[in-house]
């Protein structure tokens, strides 16, 4: 069921139970503008929205459940990569900057590659170019949308947090030279006072596994990417499912004074890689 169906459904669900759609708003503490928006699929209601209507219409509770169900699902959207780009790459960053400037708080796991936010323009490209479908006019315009971004990182009225799991470090994506490049870029913006970089190492036993990379924002949120398509979570069990995981995450991973010594000796090794004949 999707946002459209829902409403829909809901707005049966009211007529069915003789209530006016006022009567309705005013039950579940929500506007009767809300309410109709929500009923005609232009607003997209939150799992506790749907709660409050279904109590204020008065429905049975297996009718209630059945349809918190269906709102949990509808909480989940999907997008297809192929979808974003052929939107273009360059305003999806654009979309993400103006996301970022409202958020407070940002939380972001990332198993496979340096998060974009901490990326030099070489990364990015490299990272970018993997695509062969990509112009080099999109790359270009992505990845200067991208660094525009990164404007966010001396926000010191936001809380950053980024846990990296070791195999990002060591993933040669690109040429040593650049990944060291990158890695100084890593202990530089560590020491921002607002930002948290942390490492989760390979040494040590873990008591999770880094299934793929999410970004939590606000605790309201969560951005998780596969590889086919980009889901966007709400329902509020499901965001503290996240929570949970990162905040797993970051209590076994290396951070401060630590973590730059290791993210200093893997500099060097790549240095040292790159001087042998």
């Amino acid at each position: 069921m999707n946002r459209s169906e829902l409403g829909a459904a809901l707005r049966a669900l009211r007529a069915a139970s003789g209530k006016e759609a006022k009567a309705v708003a005013r039950g579940a503490v929500m506007s009767a503008s809300k309410l109709s928006k929500i009923e005609t699929g232009k607003f997209s209601p939150s799992t506790d929205d749907v709660d409050r209507i279904l109590t204020a219409i008065g429905v049975s509770h297996d009718v209630k459940s059945e349809y918190m169900d269906a709102a949990r699902a509808a909480a989940t959207e999907a997008t297809a990569w192929r979808l974003i780009q052929r939107a273009g790459l360059h305003k999806a960053q654009r979309q993400l900057k103006a996301v970022d400037a409202r958020m407070s708080r940002l939380r972001l796991f990332q198993p496979a590659l340096v998060p974009g936010l901490l990326q030099t323009p070489e990364y990015m490209r490299a990272v970018l170019s993997r695509h062969q479908e990509l112009s080099e006019t999109t790359v270009r315009e992505t990845v200067t949308a991208r660094l525009e971004r990164q404007a966010v990182l001396y926000d010191e009225s936001k809380a950053l947090r980024f846990v990296i799991t070791e195999p990002v470090l060591r993933w040669l994506i690109v040429p040593p030279l650049v990944m060291a490049g990158q890695l100084d870029r890593l202990i530089s913006v560590s020491r921002l006072p607002h930002l948290d970089v942390r490492v989760v190492p390979l040494s040590g036993r873990q008591h999770d596994i880094p299934n793929h990379a999410f970004v939590i924002r606000d605790d309201r949120a969560v951005t998780v990417e596969t590889v086919h398509a980009e889901l966007i979570v709400t329902d509020p069990r499901d965001v503290a499912l996240y929570v949970a995981k990162f905040d797993g995450f970051a209590a076994t991973a290396l951070y401060g004074d630590a973590m730059r010594e290791v993210l200093g000796g893997l500099r060097d090794d790549l240095l040292r890689r790159r001087e042998r004949p």
